[in-house]
């Protein structure tokens, strides 16, 4: 069955549970950041950094094709995800780190030809995503003036958080009293407070890792509420790809609460993306789906063929 797009489920994420995050991460200090960084105010440094995720936003995206492990309370699912200029295709492809069985297979080979036969589906599921990113926006652009910001050391980056060799400036963050949400969807970060890294020399977010100090409720509990204690933490970085471009790398929710006062809401979950590849700049959907059916087949193949030393003996 196919899944939510990680990246912009970090960003439906962010936008439903920005909501509420929290962990604090540990990571290896180093010493304060560069001096000339420090004369910039710690507002207006996360601004510039906005500024620059914005910026990145609104700038044409290279396709790729890559991995997620998700791990979640009733185990683990490990999917590949390629981007496409019509919407994104996901395969499944381990439970629990076990391959699929042969009826599970032909159920995602399904899926896919559904989506790949129904354009109508694929401009909704397109849709979809388009306003996951456009929701992630307004809470990106929220994050300077939602936030009151004080410098809090420095980190190194690591794979996949930061550019590789370049400091990262750690800020805490608590909710600006004079801030007023302009909607339920910016509410939520009234009732969070955290951390953030900075990569000093690009000047973009490397991690965001958040905690609901409190319980945020909506529509005075009516429409539901978010317990206190969530957490929510996203990172990334450089991809590698020579290109200088970047991706979200990692992603880990825990999120409860209530929606409609009676339903309630639970996602805990911790997600890993890796192996990212670039694809051509106009694939469309059913070339992905062909790529993802021919890499089901490979692996299907090399499953079912003997070892090395199984294969001697068998020639013997």
């Amino acid at each position: 069955m196919a899944c939510p797009k990680p990246k912009t489920r970090w960003l439906k994420l962010f936008a439903i549970a920005a909501l509420t995050v929290a962990a604090t991460l540990s990571a290896q200090q180093s010493s304060t950041p560069d001096s000339k960084t420090l004369e910039m105010p710690a507002g207006e440094l996360v601004r510039a950094a906005v500024a620059n995720e914005v910026a990145a936003a609104d700038q044409p995206k290279p396709l790729h094709m890559f991995r997620s492990r998700r791990q979640t309370p009733k185990g683990t699912q490990t999917r590949v995800y390629v981007e496409t200029k019509d919407a994104l295709a996901a395969m499944l492809i381990a439970v629990d780190d076990k391959p699929l069985s042969e009826q599970q297979q032909r159920d995602e080979s399904n899926h896919l030809a559904w989506l790949m036969n129904n354009p109508d589906q694929l401009r909704k599921k397109r849709s979809r995503e388009k306003e996951d990113e456009d929701r992630t926006l307004r809470i990106l652009k929220a994050l300077p003036d939602a936030f009151q910001y004080e410098y809090a050391g420095s980190e190194s980056s690591t794979i996949g958080m930061g550019e590789p060799g370049s400091q990262l400036v750690k800020m805490k963050f608590t909710p600006n009293p004079a801030y007023s949400p302009p909607s339920r969807l910016e509410q939520v970060l009234t009732g969070m407070q955290g951390d953030l890294l900075i990569d000093a020399q690009s000047r973009r977010l490397a991690r965001l890792d958040g905690t609901l100090f409190r319980e945020v409720s909506f529509g005075w509990g009516i429409i539901g509420h978010l317990d206190k204690g969530g957490h929510f933490r996203v990172q990334q970085g450089n991809l590698g790809l020579g290109d200088g471009k970047w991706g979200i790398t990692a992603i880990s929710l825990n999120v409860k609460g209530k929606l409609l006062i009676f339903k309630s809401l639970n996602m805990v979950s911790d997600e890993t993306l890796s192996d990212f590849r670039l694809m051509p700049e106009n694939l469309t959907f059913s070339q992905a789906v062909e790529m993802l059916k021919s890499q089901q087949e490979k692996r299907a193949h090399d499953a079912g063929s003997p070892e090395p030393a199984e294969a001697e003996k068998a020639r013997r």
